[in-house]
């Protein structure tokens, strides 16, 4: 049985135990598959767009610099040679394309391999709601200290409390990221120690599993 603790936005009450989904956070963790999902999303991320140009494709060099023999220099055809300064580009990239699909099987299993890992170690944390009035950094770092979350943490919140008041609440903070639930996925949740969830956004997970 996984467990966390409940805590209220504005502090009122005590914190709660309850018990966690067992299939989105007591799944077996499986490296493998947290490998494959992270460099599914680091590579999808690559543009692909880097380009050289070949000795063919450099401008230049359709004459012979000089003479096959007698100057007791070395044999040149072209000064775009890869060999000289201004030429072409030996196996350099082309734009190409780095795109990594996985099943979405693998993708579920991989996000609930990331979410169990931080759930057996009690780094998953759930707040009743997120409702900042403004804009402010002050509340916030209030709230992650009461929480117990001073290092690298995730706010997960849902699609309706991801607004510019918590989103610019958290931006300021060093190592604290704002994510609406459409959005998580296995990279952040590894990057990140904790894991803030509010009860809206476990409902949107557990729709997403």
């Amino acid at each position: 049985m996984v467990e966390a603790k409940l805590y209220t936005f504005d502090g009122t009450s005590e914190p709660q135990v309850v018990e966690l989904e067992e299939r989105i956070f007591g799944a077996e963790v499986n490296p493998d598959l947290l490998y494959r999902a992270v460099r599914m999303q680091l590579l999808n991320r690559r543009q692909g767009t880097s380009s050289t140009k070949t000795r063919g494709e450099v401008r230049g060099g359709g004459r012979k610099p000089w003479r096959q023999k007698g100057t007791g220099r070395a044999r040149a055809g072209s000064r775009r040679s890869p060999l000289w300064a201004g030429g072409g580009i030996i196996f350099g990239p082309k734009p190409r394309s780095y795109h990594v699909k996985l099943t979405k099987k693998m993708r579920r299993r991989a996000l609930a391999s990331a979410l169990s890992d931080r759930a057996h170690e009690g780094k998953v944390i759930l707040l009743d709601r997120m409702k900042f009035e403004e804009p402010k950094t002050k509340p916030a770092v209030s709230l992650l200290n009461r929480l117990e979350m001073s290092s690298t943490t995730l706010v997960v919140v849902s699609a309706g409390e991801y607004n510019r008041p918590a989103k610019r609440s958290f931006s300021n903070i060093p190592k604290v990221k704002c994510l609406a639930c459409a959005g998580l996925n296995v990279y952040d949740v590894l990057r990140h120690e904790g894991l803030v969830l509010t009860l809206e956004a476990l409902e949107e997970l557990k729709e997403r599993f």
